[in-house]
């Protein structure tokens, strides 16, 4: 039993090959053919133009920003999402408030404010060429050729763009990260740094407020001294001593902003900022797709695969050609 089984399998072997050698020349024309094809059309997509080739470069550039998920200056994610009216969205998203930075940032770059914001800085409608439902299909076609991801390891959140020119990607990606740090800053999620926005502010003001009365201060001092009239001096004594007492209540002032502007450098100093981007985007020299060879490997190894297939296909009509009763089933008329 065991000795016939051996057999079959030794026939069926040579069976196979057997096909296969009588097949050879489709198989080989076939594969041949292939390669042939996609090396030219590998060829003619670096010789046309990118706006003509059928498989152009890709470029892609990367900016990076450190995103510090444990800064004790960071107030409420959902509190300032719910100030900034994206409270609602942030919700159907996932932010919740227990998230982190990194994943509103994520959740940023997905909203369509910051969609049409980089749509309409470089008119991609008219570039792109999108006629039907524009403001959808831009939408669609931006968030399609972004990528936004956050290393958890690092804290390193990446934003990447991908198009066949080189010089407009690298705009594309550079004013993503300046958008997104002018939004961070609106949304006002580091504390600290708000604060020392307010307090620069606030010195300024009472710096000169102090100037301005020091100038008062003396414009009556040169009346008095220049001999006015008798009767407005009394006034002009009663209006010294308001200055002066207002003027050393803003020195004060000034002071102790001066002292908290002066402790909150030494804590900013001690912890690293929520938001900071590391790195800006250049220009690629390299293209990051698509990947020619493998494309020629692939596409032979198939029609290789395909041809050996057909081949069998082709044995198996040859066999149904030269028997009698399989063609008369065919045909209707087996009885």
């Amino acid at each position: 039993m065991n000795e016939e089984q051996d057999n079959e399998k030794g026939i069926n072997l040579i069976d196979v090959l057997a096909i296969l050698w009588h097949r050879k020349v489709m198989i080989i024309v076939t594969t041949l053919i292939a390669i042939v094809g996609v090396v030219i059309y590998s060829v003619l997509s670096l010789v046309l133009p990118p706006e003509k080739s059928p498989l152009p470069n890709q470029y892609t550039p990367t900016a990076l920003m450190l995103i510090n998920n444990s800064s004790s200056s960071g107030s409420g994610i959902s509190t300032m999402l719910s100030a900034s009216g994206l409270g609602g969205l942030s919700a159907l998203a996932g932010v919740n408030a227990s998230a982190s930075f990194s994943d509103l940032a994520i959740f940023l770059v997905s909203t369509n404010s910051f969609l049409d914001a980089v749509v309409d800085e470089f008119d991609l409608i008219t570039q792109y060429k999108i006629e039907k439902f524009p403001r959808a299909e831009s939408r669609k076609k931006v968030k399609k050729q972004l990528t936004a991801s956050y290393d958890e390891k690092s804290g390193v959140f990446s934003l990447s763009f991908t198009d066949i020119n080189p010089v407009f990607v690298q705009q594309v990606v550079n004013f993503c990260m300046h958008y997104l740090e002018a939004w961070f800053n609106e949304l006002g999620l580091d504390k600290n740094k708000l604060e020392r926005e307010n307090l620069e502010r606030n010195i300024e003001n009472t710096f000169r407020e102090i100037q301005n009365l020091e100038q008062e201060s003396q414009k009556l001092g040169v009346s008095v001294t220049g001999g006015g009239a008798a009767a407005t001096i009394p006034s002009i004594a009663l209006e010294q001593r308001r200055i002066a007492l207002e003027l050393g209540a803003q020195q004060q002032v000034y002071t102790q902003l001066k002292v908290q502007y002066e402790l909150l450098k030494v804590t900013m100093a001690s912890e690293k900022p929520v938001f900071q981007i590391l790195e800006m985007a250049e220009i690629p020299d390299q293209k990051s797709g698509p990947n020619r060879g493998m494309l020629c490997i692939i596409v032979t190894f198939a029609a290789g695969f395909f041809s050996v297939f057909l081949a069998f296909i082709m044995n198996a009509i040859a066999n149904i050609r030269k028997d009698p009763e399989a063609m008369a089933k065919l045909r209707g008329t087996h009885t």
